[in-house]
């Protein structure tokens, strides 16, 4: 559990430093910003799950983590197509 925890942490700390890193512009702020919540939410429910009331209530919470975990998953693939397009256009 502990592991997780670190690095559900780990995770959204690397995901705002790569974001950081994107230039500012219209066309990325929606994935910039999309990613830097999907990322911070997945270990700030992962965190709640382990405070969970109930069984009903930690499943909940970890409904939550895998919908943002999917989100990021989506951002990802839409980067990487991105991204060979543009790869394409330049060797045209």
């Amino acid at each position: 559990m502990r592991d997780l925890k670190k690095g559900t942490k780990q995770f959204a700390l690397d995901c705002w430093l790569y974001c950081r890193r994107i230039p500012y512009s219209r066309e990325y702020n929606a994935y910039v910003n999309q990613l830097i919540h999907c990322s911070s939410s997945v270990g700030a429910n992962y965190r709640a799950s382990q405070r969970a009331k109930s069984t009903a209530d930690f499943i909940n919470k970890l409904k939550i983590v895998e919908e943002e975990a999917e989100e990021i998953l989506a951002i990802t693939v839409a980067s990487i197509n991105t991204a060979r397009r543009k790869q394409g256009n330049n060797n045209s």
